[in-house]
């Protein structure tokens, strides 16, 4: 982290957007009604090369891909089982968990289907930027029982833009 860093100050802003990894609920449904065997979607989330991590309703991380340990530094062994903290900055935390308890009581995301570049921690304490995706893990019922986001590292595009808040006329005139 970055004293002084004025990312610390402010978060970034979303972008408007859809990932396709926004649609991983979906997949998974028609892979389910496909008939695909449980071993068949590890090898598509391990195989994936965008981190996903899942958590339950409280916040206990379940789920942690390998491009998850390239992108936040923590190994598998080290992820399952911490709380999300673990990859949310301390500025952000209250928000985060403000938006997972109001998704929870809703069965709702605030902005479904898009990524959003925010900030993330790595291992090792550096902050990065990362754009997420996020979705809501439904039971057979269709409430909730968990969270999930699919990311990327978007560190290096967002240094090269000027950062989260550069217009785009700004960062073309670079």
């Amino acid at each position: 982290m970055n004293p002084g860093d004025p990312d610390d100050e402010a978060p970034a802003q979303g972008q408007s957007y859809a990932s396709p990894a926004c649609y991983a609920h979906e997949f998974e449904a028609a892979a389910r009604s496909a008939g695909l065997p449980p071993r068949v979607y590890r090898s598509i989330v391990e195989q994936a090369a965008e981190a996903i991590v899942a958590a339950d309703r409280e916040g206990t991380i379940c789920l942690w891909n390998r491009a998850a340990q390239q992108v936040f530094g923590f190994r598998e062994n080290e992820a399952l089982g911490a709380n999300l903290d673990l990859i949310i900055p301390e500025r952000l935390r209250a928000a985060h968990w403000e938006a997972y308890g109001r998704a929870f009581e809703t069965g709702r995301l605030r902005s479904p289907g898009k990524a959003r570049v925010t900030r993330a921690l790595h291992r090792d304490g550096r902050k990065l930027y990362v754009e997420m995706s996020f979705g809501l893990a439904l039971d057979e019922a269709g409430a909730p029982i968990g969270a999930f986001a699919i990311a990327r590292d978007c560190s290096e595009r967002v240094a090269a833009s000027g950062g989260p808040h550069a217009t785009p006329a700004a960062s073309q005139n670079r």
